[in-house]
């Protein structure tokens, strides 16, 4: 009898980046990115409030939106993020809530953290495990996720807001970032 080779699927890969990447650090008067979708309005209310607070604290931010993510319009996508990511100093890439959203989510905060930009992948409970597996898949198995309650999206914007109060110290503390305002120079 021949021998015979089994191969592991659940191998790592040899190109892996066990690193989270670099530490935010500081926000002040940093440029940070909140990438969104079509489908989970719960994020867009916990981006906005995040959002907030980080003004508050002087950064700037702004937003991409993902849409349609095949064909032509997908390769329009693809370049419309590498052109948003040289713009920004740290990346928050959300929704990571169901199956393909969690793909595409992963696939983008892949695609932030390879410029070298702090990342954070933004998942809800349900889907934390299938986000770090795909960020091994991706060769990012590093990959700073940042896991919300879930479900989320059931709930009404005075039921979300709540949990995006209750979960920003994390965020900050995933990212290795602190809202410390900077002092002024007399």
């Amino acid at each position: 009898m021949a021998p015979i080779k089994i191969l592991d699927p659940t191998a790592r890969r040899a190109d892996d980046n066990a690193s989270p990447g670099p530490d935010a650090g500081p926000l002040a008067g940093k440029r940070i990115g909140f990438r969104l979708d079509q489908i989970w309005r719960c994020w867009d209310w916990i981006s906005e409030d995040w959002a907030a607070k980080l003004r508050e604290a002087g950064a700037e931010v702004s937003y991409w939106r993902s849409t349609n993510r095949s064909g032509e319009e997908g390769e329009e996508q693809s370049s419309s993020l590498q052109a948003w990511l040289k713009t920004i100093d740290v990346a928050v890439v959300g929704l990571a809530n169901c199956g393909s959203c969690t793909g595409w989510t992963i696939r983008d905060a892949i695609a932030a953290a390879n410029t070298g930009v702090p990342t954070v992948a933004v998942a809800t409970s349900n889907f934390e495990a299938f986000a770090h597996e795909l960020a091994r898949r991706g060769g990012r198995s590093g990959l700073r996720v940042h896991v919300l309650p879930y479900p989320l999206n059931e709930l009404s914007q005075e039921e979300v807001l709540p949990v995006a109060d209750a979960y920003f110290a994390g965020l900050l503390e995933v990212m290795g970032a602190s809202c410390a305002k900077r002092e002024k120079v007399a």
